[in-house]
């Protein structure tokens, strides 16, 4: 091996026939976030599957950079496929190129302001409604929440508040059962198994829901002004056109990504502004002179620098993309190692983001870490919460444009409390989602202290 080969070690405590499936779901983030004490790639056994472990950021860049040999395929991938279909998020990369330049128009820096300000409407409406000292369930709240404001960046049509219920109530039903159902054999999917039923039924009502509304798009033209009406024009004469199928897959992709992935994140970072005081003052002070009591809107987002940090850190500590499985297509080697055609690699912002070479004193919830040109400094692969490589997130901006404006409106007008000392832990579904988290909001005033940044 030359100085730049990574040589493959056996994460210890792996248990007879379950390997080390019972550690992973026990706690899967600090699992995660332990392998890279023992190596930079990594052997697991999760139950019969052997699966490796990329836990170097230069050996994550190399795998997500070659997609070509490092594929969205497996048993996880097929059934994310059979809810969302075939999407620029699941697809394999025979057909990802073709699919990226047709739906990267919708998330134009451009389009931005005008979904910024669906999104500032939207969480003025729902924080607004949000009832003081009452503890409140944070992830069925903000999913609520991310779900309208996808529901109304994607269909200028209206929903009403009993069936925007319905669909978030469907998009939790799927994200729940996601996991479950790539682990349950085809032939046995229809047989009355708790869970299985209800995910499957959730599935064919998104679905069929979405298609009504692509054909009633398409029938109609023009440009509405959100997603759904870019997919539909997006093409040319080297890709063609999206079908109704096509467009109904990347509506369903967007609506899954963006309601689920931002809600998580908004949660664990109201919690986490919860135990940290000192963090969350420097926040009001932000948000008090920048905002001065209203909504944030696009225009703020420049002066919303700490808010920004928090944000950074808090997807640093809670990725909600949290596992993603590729399959090598052909013999190959990764950072000098053989990888073997149908072998099953694993990555994970947590193997990543918990490297104390990387990120000192890991553990910690630290906005500073971000300050100035931290990002500059960081080597390829060392922060992933969106991916890399061709595969890298097409909604990023649009994701940390709403979650910005999302933290620095609430906190402006709210202070939120948890209800308990107990610590909070993630569980693993589609996404790391805080576990039973409820936090009660009280009405906070604006702080005294002004800083240049209002004047």
């Amino acid at each position: 091996m030359t100085e730049h080969d990574h040589a493959v070690v056996t994460a210890p405590g792996a248990l007879p026939l379950i390997g080390h499936a019972g550690t992973f779901q026990r706690d899967p983030a600090r699992f995660l976030a332990s392998l890279s004490r023992h190596g930079d790639l990594v052997r697991i056994k999760m139950g019969p599957m052997r699966v490796l472990v990329v836990c170097h950021p230069a050996l994550l860049d190399e795998m997500l950079v070659r997609d070509k040999i490092f594929d969205r395929t497996g048993p996880l991938f097929q059934r994310a496929r059979d809810v969302v279909g075939n999407g620029v998020a699941t697809c394999p990369h025979a057909e990802h190129r073709r699919q990226r330049r047709l739906v990267q128009p919708a998330f134009h820096k451009t389009r931005m302001p005008g979904y910024a300000a669906i999104a500032s409407r939207q969480i003025a409406e729902h924080t607004a409604a949000w009832r003081a000292g009452q503890p409140m369930d944070v992830i069925a709240e903000l999913n609520r929440l991310t779900c309208a404001v996808v529901a109304r960046t994607l269909f200028s049509t209206e929903m009403d508040a009993g069936e925007l219920a319905r669909v978030v109530t469907d998009i939790q039903t799927v994200l729940d059962g996601l996991t479950r159902s790539a682990m349950t054999p085809p032939r046995l999917e229809h047989l009355p198994i708790v869970g299985i039923r209800g995910f499957l039924a959730a599935r064919d009502r998104l679905r069929q829901g979405t298609l009504r509304l692509v054909s009633d798009y398409r029938r109609a033209g023009g440009d509405r002004g959100d997603l759904l009406s870019m997919l539909l024009m997006a093409g040319d004469a080297a890709d063609g056109r999206l079908s109704d199928e096509e467009v109904c897959d990347q509506v369903l992709t967007f609506t899954m990504a963006g309601t689920e992935t931002l809600a998580n994140t908004m949660a664990w970072a109201l919690h986490r502004l919860s135990r940290h005081p000192e963090v969350e003052r420097r926040l009001h002070e932000e948000v008090d002179a920048v905002l001065d009591g209203r909504v944030a809107t696009f225009d703020d987002l420049d002066r919303l620098e700490y808010t920004g940090q928090v944000i950074a850190e808090t997807l640093r500590l809670h990725s909600p993309a949290f596992l993603f499985l590729r399959r090598v297509s052909t013999d190959a080697e990764l950072g000098g190692a053989p990888v073997a055609t149908g072998d099953t690699v694993l990555w994970s912002p947590h193997t990543i983001h918990y490297r104390p070479d990387l990120f000192p004193d890991p553990e910690r919830f630290d906005p500073d870490r971000w300050a100035g040109d931290m990002r500059k400094t960081l080597p390829r692969g060392a922060y992933v919460p969106f991916g890399g490589g061709p595969r890298k997130c097409v909604g990023e901006y649009f994701a940390l444009t709403e979650g910005t404006m999302a933290l620095a409106s609430i906190v402006a007008r709210w202070r939120l409390r948890p209800t308990t000392d107990r610590p909070v832990r993630g569980v693993f579904r589609a996404t790391l989602r805080p576990h039973a988290l409820h936090l009660i909001p009280e009405p906070r005033a604006r702080s005294s202290v002004r800083n240049q940044l209002g004047a």
